[in-house]
């Protein structure tokens, strides 16, 4: 967990950390975007369907509720549905499922039908075209993997500076309605950005192919069937460590941009003013993503990948401990601008640490289990957040329960990584180790140790007893070779002798044994 797993593709294929995965890297950039901005610009047409069909606001708020559960809870769905078919199909169902649920919601007559139709189907979509698009990423990506989760991760922010925006201009224009069916052909893309996530295949030679032609039959016998869902993830420490950090940070983390809009209006702010604040928010965000993911990719940083992370958390949930004493507008500001710093790095590193913990084999299962138990902390935070809001009327217990919650999962994550997790270095680590070392000791003329004379004289009667053993094998071999050799080959030596010492004209044949023969 201490260190980066940088591995090879399935099938052992190197990940390629370019070419065709920067188009990849499109995909997942408009896929994360769509799939955590999406249930927060859905909040646009709050209003209009609170009047459409007479319900209060917390009814409304169901929806956004039910996307993000099914974004997380249908994880270990996901990871089923990819080990079996693969990421491109299951990608090109989710984004027809993503588009028809906003579709069909168009013609919704009661509250329950937007419930399944945008929470469930639409929901059900995004969370098919989310966790495989990070599946993908993970193939196509290896030492430049902390640069391409940060330039993917601030898809979030910027589709949210945008879809919140356009639902506006679309409601004013065409009502929720025509709203909905212009989204819905707008998730569409989620098809196009599927078809962008080519399969990750190594180049064949001429005698791969034909190896693989004649051992065909016998591997697909010898092949054990792939596990739909790798429960085996919950026997590393790393990843058992990761998880509980991952769902106590998620009680807290999205407890301040739900209720920051609110916090600024108690304090007597206008709405317009009041909404800036999430702008704000946003726009640092969009550039401490991939900034982060730089920093995140420096060899001596992502070895410590896991520290990093713990320190994102820890500054994110010190800033909701002293944004909670915010008492007007411009401390709200500040408030947001080091929050969306702190929390675009939290989003950055989430999923590199993930994918440094269990490997590129794991992920489609660990990523699926993890987004599971982050689904419970997502439905009980906010609502619990808000009880006690309701209870106390003060905005400042809530920040101060978030800020908690999220410097308690850093220090989770921070000590167990470094009490529990050793570091032992693989078989090949050492085995260089040792050749760099022998290396040195023939370079260097000086060497004192006794030791390192006496392996030095090892070595040297060990390479002279294969040169005999070289020359003995070649000694029988010409042996061999005389003993196969026919007797009519053979040339008298005495004959040889007159034959050089008598003199030849010129124009005469010289007469050899061997022509006379």
């Amino acid at each position: 967990m201490g260190g980066a797993a940088v591995e090879q593709g399935p099938g052992r294929v190197k990940a390629p950390d370019g070419g065709w995965g920067w188009a990849v890297l499109v995909g997942c950039f408009v896929i994360t975007g769509f799939s955590y901005a999406f249930p927060k610009a859905v909040s646009v047409f709050f209003k209009e369907l609170i009047r459409e069909f007479d319900v209060g606001y917390s009814d409304t708020a169901w929806i956004s509720s039910i996307l993000l559960a099914m974004l997380y809870g249908s994880g270990p769905l996901c990871s089923v549905l990819v080990n079996r078919f693969g990421c491109r199909p299951v990608m090109l169902v989710g984004g027809i499922l993503a588009s028809l649920g906003m579709i069909l919601a168009s013609f919704s007559t009661s509250i329950i039908h937007i419930y399944l139709s945008t929470g469930v189907i639409t929901g059900l979509g995004l969370a098919l075209n989310f966790q495989p698009s990070l599946i993908m990423l993970n193939r196509y990506f290896s030492e430049k993997r902390p640069l391409a989760n940060g330039l993917s991760a601030a898809g979030s922010p910027v589709a949210l500076c945008c879809l919140s925006p356009l639902g506006q201009v679309l409601q004013y224009q065409y009502g929720w309605r025509g709203s909905f069916l212009i989204l819905g052909g707008i998730l569409l893309n989620c098809c196009v950005c599927a078809a962008l996530m080519r399969p990750l295949v190594a180049p064949k030679t001429l005698k791969s192919k034909e190896l693989e032609q004649d051992n065909e039959e016998e591997a697909e016998k010898k092949k054990p069937k792939a596990k739909l869902l790798d429960f085996s993830v919950f026997k590393d420490r790393g990843f058992v460590i990761y998880t509980v950090a991952a769902s106590i940070m998620v009680l807290g983390l999205f407890v301040p941009p739900v209720f920051v809009v609110s916090y600024a209006k108690e304090l007597g702010n206008e709405d317009t003013k009041s909404a800036l604040l999430l702008s704000i928010l946003g726009f640092i965000d969009m550039f401490a993503r991939p900034t982060c993911g730089v920093i995140a990719g420096m060899k001596w940083v992502r070895p410590r990948c896991v520290y990093l992370f713990s320190f994102a958390m820890i500054f994110n949930g010190i800033t909701d401990l002293i944004g909670s004493q915010a008492n007007d507008y411009t401390t709200l500001v500040i408030f947001c601008i080091f929050f969306g710093l702190s929390y675009g790095m939290v989003g950055a590193l989430q999923f590199e640490v993930l994918m440094a913990i269990v490997g590129t084999e794991k992920f489609s299962s660990a990523i699926g289990l993890v987004l599971l138990m982050e689904a419970i902390a997502v439905l009980v935070g906010p609502p619990a957040a808000g009880r006690l809001l309701d209870a106390t009327h003060n905005y400042m217990w809530i920040f101060l329960l978030a800020g908690c919650e999220v410097v308690l999962a850093a220090v989770v994550l921070a000590t167990c990584n470094f009490l529990f997790i050793k570091k032992e270095p693989s078989a090949s680590a050492d085995k260089l180790e040792n050749i760099t070392v022998t290396e040195e000791c023939s370079k260097d003329p000086d060497v004192n140790d006794e030791e390192e004379k006496g392996a030095r004289e090892e070595q040297e009667k060990e390479t002279k007893e294969e040169l005999e053993e070289k020359e003995e094998t070649e000694e029988t071999d010409k042996d061999k070779e005389e003993r196969i050799r026919p007797a009519s080959l053979t040339v008298d030596s005495q004959e040889v002798e007159k034959f050089l010492k008598e003199p030849t004209q010129n124009g005469d044949m010289a007469n050899s044994p061997e022509t006379s023969l």
